[in-house]
């Protein structure tokens, strides 16, 4: 497997390995980028160019994500590419402990600007699905 630094190349292997139903999200500024009506699996992608052993979820994306899948019975699921492999996670065995974290208001480099952010992380030694590069 190559390296995944992009969302669409995350999505697209998704389609062809994990998720042949695939779908993106109708509207671009959704809390979520996925969806698959057959596993019922509503998720939020993530490219990290970088390996953490834990990888970050913002408080306000990831209640969102929380509220929307108890609204139509689907699964909550966070995906994160990494140059050591796809780290997949049931959003719903969140720990439930957050903190507020000084972070880039986005992540275009171009845009410097720091705010603080509620966020909490999933342990990649916690992941439900695993594919190591």
């Amino acid at each position: 497997m190559n390296l995944i630094n992009k969302e669409k190349e995350l999505f697209d292997w998704l389609k062809d390995n994990v998720y042949k139903d695939l779908v993106w999200s109708r509207n671009q500024m959704s809390r979520w980028d996925c969806y698959s009506p057959r596993k019922k699996h509503r998720i939020e992608l993530k490219c990290r160019k970088k390996h953490y052993p834990d990888l970050v979820v913002e408080k306000p994306k990831f209640d969102a994500m929380i509220k929307e899948c108890e609204k139509h019975n689907d699964i909550p699921v966070y995906i994160n590419s990494t140059p050591e492999g796809i780290f997949m996670f049931d959003m719903r065995t969140h720990n439930g402990i957050w903190e507020l974290r000084r972070m880039p208001k986005t992540t275009e480099f171009s845009q410097r600007q720091f705010i603080v952010k509620e966020v909490g992380y999933f342990y990649i030694d916690q992941a439900s699905y695993v594919v190591k590069c």
